[in-house]
Order: C-alpha cells, then structure tokens, then sequence
C-alpha cells in the first residue's frame, strides 16, 4: 500500500481516477461569522443612539422653557413621558422593544436626571460615584473602587450634568467659583471641581446618602461592631458621655453617628449642626440646623460655628455636630463643658490620639491665644469617649478603638484603650479580617458616671478574653 493509499484510508483508487481537487483555500478578507454578528450590532447600537437623540432633540423642541420648571417636579416628569412615548410611535425606524425602553429610560435620565451616571445612582450596591473627566467614571461598591463603563459623550455633556445639580440648590459653579459642596433632595453629598483647577476635565463625586439608614443590628452583622460594644455603647450614650468619632475619609464616621444618635432616649431636645445634612434622627424633638456658603456677592455666609453658638441658646439636652473642622471645636468643648453633656461629634483623624491632637488645632484656629494647657485641659475635661472607625484594606469598616480620655498628666492628656481590633487573627481565603474588637481588660472610669443615670453594664463587658 503506497503512502497515498494510507493517508486514504487504505482505499486503493482506480489508476484512472483522477484526484479531488483541494478545497479552495479561505479568502483571508472574506467577513466572518463573527464579525457579520459583531457588525450588525453596532448598527443596532448605532441607530438606536441616532434615535435617542433625534427624540431627544424633538423633546427639547417641544417642551422647551418647561423642561427647566423645577416647581412641579412631578407634573414635568409625566409630561415628559407622555411626549416620549407620542414621539416613539411616530418615530418610523423599526425599533425592538428592548431599545425602546432603553431609549425611553436614557432619555429620561437625561432631561430629568443625572445623565449616564443615573442607573449609578440607582444601584443599591453603589455607595459612591467618582466622575474623573468624561471618560472616566469609578464607583465604589462593597467598599472598594472599580471602574464603570459609563461615560460621557464630552466635556460640555459633563459640564451640563454638573450645572443641572448645582443649579437645582441654588449653587452655581464657573472659571470664577469652580469648587462646589452640594446636597442632592435626597441628602446626598456633591463636590464637583471644574477647569481651570481641574486640569483633566471636570470632576464630579457624589456620596450616596442611604434612604434606608444602617441600624446598630446592621453595623454588627457588617462586623463593624460587636454584639457586646454595642451594649457598652448604648450605655455610654444613655449615661451622656460626651463621644467624639474619629475615622479618615469615607471611613463610617457619620453613619456611626448616626447608629449613636439613635440610643438618644426620645424624651430629650437635640440640636444638629450640621455642613450637610445627613443625619437621620428618628427622636420627635428634633432641631436640625445646616450652614449655608456665602452667595455669589461673598456675602450671607453662616458657619458651622455660627450655627453651634446659636444652638447653645436654643435649650439643647445635646448638641450633635455632623463634623468639627475648624474653630467650632472651641464652641463645642464649651457646650460640652456647661452643662451639655451627652453631646456627639465627629472629626478626620487616624487614630485616638490623632484625635487629640487634631482637636487642639482647630481650638487655636478659633483665633483665640489660649495656653496650650489650658486648651489640653478643655478637651480632657469635655471629651470621655473616642470611637476610632477606619476602612480596612478588604474594603470593610470596622471600629479600631474604643479610648477613654482618662483625663491630664503633667502636660498630657492621658487615654486608655477599653477594645481594640484584634489584627493578628489574620485574614480568611477572600481575603477579609477575621478579627474582631475584644476588650483589653481594663476598667473605665466613667462607671460612677454612667450609674449615676441609672445604667448599669454587665461585669463581664471589659472582661478580656482568655487564650
């Protein structure tokens, strides 16, 4: 059997047939499957934008001046869906269903919403969205940053979407004020930054502010807290502790306030100040006070530290700052210190002592020349709890530190760690902190305090654990 015979099969072929002729080879520019599929696609794609924003166009034609009637929000909404769908059935491009409703939901969100960065703002999972330039867009989900591939058509799409925002509370934003810090009517924080400090495009970051707040069960099943600091916690607050919480950016402070605020027995005053406002105090007596910048003439201006002032005359049982940053710190030691006690505030800083020291600068950027003791002395006596929060690097938010301010040694403020986050129990296989807050065994001294309002923690709560 010749050579030819076996690549065949063994089939012996007649001497006078002649050979199949080899299949033709592939014509490497002929289209493929593939791409004929990947092709029509992006004609779909492409015809189904020149729809949206030939309707977009008709829309902006017909409604005109109304698109911009922010006083009946409502009635706009509906006229704007009733025009759209008048429009998508006289529109004559065969459309599947699918992209109708997308055309309608796009173009919605465009007139009515945020543009692109709307279904961002929807998505329950999204705590944050990062808009760095038209291009690029991050979010934050589960605690951590993840590109989305959401965009912009330009600068000037950008630059719209930005004004829409600012504009809708009475803010405005130009070469000539180009930082803003916003409020959404949800409550959700905006700063946006644009040319020329911005150098690559506009910026635009909003934090979402939860409809549904976190409850103390929430924070314990997230593994910010545990079951046992939650007890000592309440107790704190329903023994009128003055609390100050400390965590770097985005790291829990005010949802912690928050948590804190809630243990605030129902039959006391409380006074909020508030730069935005966030706080979400289910009490009824309820005072919620917000600064405002100054307007466009620089003039109207009323400061965190106007608003703490004012609250010392409005009858508080306690005041709670959403965040101290600058001179308000001195006025808010001084409510501490006359009789507001039980009162809570937030502050950046990364560690307890941080804190501390944090605080005493801003105490000397009141303008006041206070003694370095006699400041030192101030907080000692004002401050009695320090609950350090910070984003780990998994992504959660876990309370570090719980501190006692002991009070002064020499020059020193003395503080003594009642928990702490146990870091050596290491990580599990998807990498998170098995650890939690275990107490270091120490006993606080703000006991007689706290049973001088009748609450009493149970004898195991400082009990450190035994290996």
């Amino acid at each position: 059997m010749g050579l030819a015979d076996r690549i065949s099969g063994g089939v012996p072929r007649d001497a006078d047939e002649s050979p199949r002729p080899a299949p033709a080879p592939a014509d490497a520019d002929a289209p493929r499957a593939g791409d004929r599929y990947r092709a029509a696609g992006r004609q779909a794609s492409d015809r189904v934008a020149e729809v949206r924003a030939r309707i977009q166009r008709s829309l902006a034609e017909i409604l005109g001046p109304k698109l911009y009637d922010s006083e009946n929000s409502t009635d706009l909404a509906e006229r704007v869906r009733t025009t759209l769908l008048e429009l998508l059935a006289a529109e004559e491009t065969p459309l599947a269903g699918g992209d109708r409703t997308r055309i309608i939901q796009e173009v919605t969100d465009e007139i009515l919403g945020h543009g692109p960065i709307e279904p961002l703002l929807r998505d329950p999972e999204v705590t944050e969205v990062m808009v760095n330039g038209p291009q690029r867009v991050y979010v934050e989900r589960r605690g951590r940053l993840v590109p989305s591939d959401v965009e912009f058509a330009d600068e000037a799409h950008l630059r719209r979407i930005i004004d829409r925002i600012v504009s809708r509370v009475g803010r405005r934003v130009d070469e000539s004020s180009p930082m803003v810090d916003a409020r959404l009517p949800d409550g959700s924080r905006v700063n946006a930054v644009v040319p020329p400090i911005a150098l690559d495009g506009s910026s635009l970051t909003i934090r979402k502010f939860a409809t549904d707040p976190f409850t103390v069960e929430d924070l314990v099943t997230f593994g910010t807290l545990t079951r046992q600091t939650a007890t000592l916690l309440e107790g704190c607050i329903r023994g009128r502790l003055n609390v100050l919480v400390s965590g770097g950016t985005g790291s829990g402070k005010t949802t912690t306030l928050n948590v804190l605020s809630g243990f605030i027995p129902a039959d006391e005053r409380i006074v909020t100040v508030e730069d935005a406002a966030e706080l979400q105090l289910h009490q009824d007596h309820v005072v919620r006070l917000e600064s405002r910048p100054a307007n466009v003439e620089g003039r109207g201006q009323i400061s965190a530290r106007d608003l703490v002032r004012n609250a010392l005359r409005m009858r508080p049982d306690r005041i709670v700052v959403g965040e101290v940053r600058d001179g308000a710190a001195l006025d808010m030691l001084q409510a501490m210190n006359t009789g507001h006690d039980g009162s809570l505030t937030t502050l950046h800083a990364n560690t307890p002592r941080d804190a501390l020291a944090r605080l005493e600068t801003m105490v000397l950027m009141a303008g006041m020349d206070l003694p370095v003791r006699a400041i030192r002395e101030q907080v000692a006596s004002a401050v009695d709890l320090i609950i350090q929060v910070s984003r780990l690097k998994d992504g959660s938010r876990r309370i570090t530190h719980i501190s006692e301010v002991v009070g002064m040694e020499s020059e020193i403020i003395t503080l003594q760690d009642l928990y702490l986050f146990d870091f050596r129990a290491g990580h599990d296989p998807d990498g998170r902190f098995r650890g939690t807050l275990e107490p270091t065994g120490l006993r606080p001294r703000f006991l007689d305090t706290l049973a001088a309002y009748g609450v009493a923690l149970a004898p195991d709560t400082f009990m450190a654990a035994r290996r």
